[in-house]
C-alpha cells in the first residue's frame, strides 16, 4: 500500500479530527472516502464531457423519468 503526505489548513485538519474522534473512524478513512469520491465524480465528468464533445445524443432526466413512470 502506497503512503502520500497530505497538508490540510488548521480548521480543515480539526474538522477532520472532530470527525474522526466523533464516529470512531480514522482519519484516512476519511480522506480515502473522499478521494475515491472525487475520483469517481471526475471520471463521470469526463465521460460526459467526451460525450457532448462527440455529439451524442442525450436524453434529459424528465424525458427519462417519463420513459420509467417515474413522474410525480
Amino acid at each position: 500500500m502506497a503512503m502520500l503526505a497530505v497538508r490540510l489548513d488548521s480548521e480543515m485538519e480539526a474538522e477532520l479530527t472532530k470527525l474522526a474522534l466523533t464516529t470512531g473512524r480514522s482519519k484516512s478513512y476519511y480522506v480515502k472516502e473522499a478521494l475515491a469520491s472525487f475520483l469517481e465524480d471526475r471520471a463521470d465528468y469526463l465521460l460526459a464531457l467526451a460525450a457532448l464533445e462527440r455529439q451524442e445524443s442525450r436524453t434529459s432526466l424528465a424525458d427519462v423519468r417519463r420513459e420509467l413512470g417515474l413522474e410525480r
